[in-house]
């Protein structure tokens, strides 16, 4: 008996043990992390490891490497000693959701462009063959050197009473590193039905509208899927590289930059920002997963991507 063919009560059951499974997994993956860190503070060379004047391997100082303990302690400490300060844990909570609500509209906008250029290539092959080469070509742009130049384009639109804003700028630079994998994800899904299913598509008189949804899309969703979660991520990076770069304020970006001056007195903190990046990022790529939960009947082939 395959998987489509057991009863629901026993689809369920397997897939509550699978879903526990890749969670116990991930949750072993971290203490596998956090363990190897700890061994290799107390193993390794104090200062290091040099070849001639590179360093290969990094210092195990406090001041390079706290200890775990040391780290996760700092998130529920104040993040300063002013009265009533915050506990770091939370206001690296709150630019994460500053962070969070910026790569989303990038990603949203990564979405649109990505699928229709996808669109766009399946209907003609011309464009496929002209705009496929750009499309990878524009990945290989410097996104440091990028941002600043977006954010100085978009300072100069007026159009009446629409003001740009600098949170823009950095939604545009992530949905940038966003279309990339959407519209690669999304043409090769929906070039994957088979010849033979496309004949007898026309054999019904089925248009070619009618081909793409009925058939094309529901096709690309084990390609699809994949690529939206690569998007987030991606859209996650671009939003804290654009904050770094356009210098706007209250994001996870510009707190990495602030709490890594302050890490010669302070080594803890520098990483509760960036245990932030990357819990917001997983959070990105999870959340799509989750939207694909609704779309489990188109999931029985999905491949990596």
């Amino acid at each position: 008996m395959t998987a489509q063919d057991a009863p629901p009560a026993l689809r369920r059951r397997r897939s509550s043990r699978a879903t526990a499974i890749r969670w116990g997994i991930g949750v072993l993956g971290v203490l596998l992390v956090a363990a190897l860190w700890e061994a290799y503070k107390l193993l390794g060379p104090v200062e290091g490891l040099l070849i001639g004047d590179t360093r290969v391997l990094p210092r195990t100082t406090d001041l390079a490497m706290p200890h775990v303990w040391d780290m996760a302690g700092r998130l529920l400490a104040p993040v300063t000693r002013a009265e009533g300060a915050l506990p770091l844990w939370l206001e690296v909570a709150r630019a994460s959701m500053a962070t969070l609500g910026v790569a989303a509209a990038g990603w949203l906008v990564g979405v649109v462009v990505g699928v229709g250029l996808a669109l766009v290539m399946l209907r003609w092959r011309l464009a496929e063959y002209a705009l496929l080469p750009w499309v990878v070509l524009s990945q290989t742009v410097p996104l440091i050197a990028f941002a600043p130049v977006v954010r100085s384009w978009g300072s100069r639109i007026e159009l009446g009473a629409f003001e740009w804003q600098d949170w823009m700028s950095v939604a545009v630079i992530a949905s940038y590193l966003a279309f990339f994998p959407i519209a690669v994800g999304a043409l090769r899904g929906l070039q994957a039905p088979d010849t033979i299913h496309t004949e007898l598509m026309r054999t019904y008189a089925a248009g070619w509208w009618r081909t793409l949804v009925k058939l094309r899309f529901p096709a690309s969703v084990p390609y699809l899927l994949p690529a939206l979660r690569l998007g987030a991520a991606n859209a996650v990076v671009g939003a804290i590289v654009a904050e770094v770069s356009t210098g706007l304020q209250g994001g996870i970006g510009r707190m990495i930059i602030q709490f890594a001056g302050q890490a010669s007195g302070d080594p803890s903190k520098a990483w509760g920002p960036i245990f932030g990046a990357v819990v917001l990022g997983l959070v990105a790529a999870g959340s799509v997963a989750l939207v694909g939960g609704g779309l489990r009947n188109y999931r029985r082939a999905e491949v990596n991507a």
